[in-house]
Order: structure tokens, then sequence, then C-alpha cells
């Protein structure tokens, strides 16, 4: 079974192409170094009268952010590993003062997920 790397985080709508830009260049280095997929999602619908906690509650979404909801697939936990290293030496990755991103990473979201079902 595939492994997920899953994060959820709040974007200021002001700097969702800043943070598109930035995704997609790291995206292609993902996946060069391995990963089957890489997807970045912003939210659309995220009202749900189904939920008890809505995306921007979980993310903690303030006025004037966005809810992104990120994947990246590999193979296994350990292939995972692999790409990450391969990804944290990559000198392409290696970004200046963290207070300069399009988001707040101390708000940032992550966890690792052993898929259990895979149609």
């Amino acid at each position: 079974m595939s492994y997920v790397d899953g994060f959820v985080l709040p974007v200021p709508e002001n700097k969702l192409e800043a943070y598109r830009v930035m995704s997609q260049a790291a995206g292609e280095i993902w996946m060069e170094h391995g990963a089957l997929a890489y997807k970045e999602c912003v939210g659309e619908d995220l009202n749900s009268e189904f939920a008890n906690n809505s995306f921007p509650r979980i993310a903690g979404a303030q006025e004037g952010e966005t809810v992104i909801l990120a994947f990246i697939i590999y193979q296994s936990r350990e292939h995972r590993d692999e790409v990450n290293a391969k990804v944290h030496q990559d000198p392409r990755m290696q970004c200046g003062d963290m207070k300069d991103l399009p988001f707040d990473c101390a708000r940032m979201n992550y966890g690792g997920f052993t898929t259990l079902v895979d149609l």
C-alpha cells in the first residue's frame, strides 16, 4: 500500500499566487526525487453542514485566508523517507528567511499516513 504525507494550512488570499509558484517549484523537486504524486489544493467549498469541524477551523484560518490541502504520495513509508532525504538535501529547497514565505509555517498541520483504501 502507498504512503501519504498530508498537510492542511491557512494561506492569506492575497499571497495565494506566490504560494502557488512556490508549491509548483517544490512539487517538481519532489517528483524529480521519486514521489508518485504531489497535489496542492485550495479550498473552494469549505462550509459543510455534515461535519463537526470545518477545514477553516482545523487550519485556524482567519479573515482573508483560505485553506490549502496538500498531499504527496509515495510507494511506502521507507520510500517516503528516501525521497524526503533527497528533497531536503536539494539546494533548490534551501529557502532563505522563513518569514519571507507566503504562509506561516507555525500554523501548518502535517502528518504521515498509511493508506487504508486505494482504489
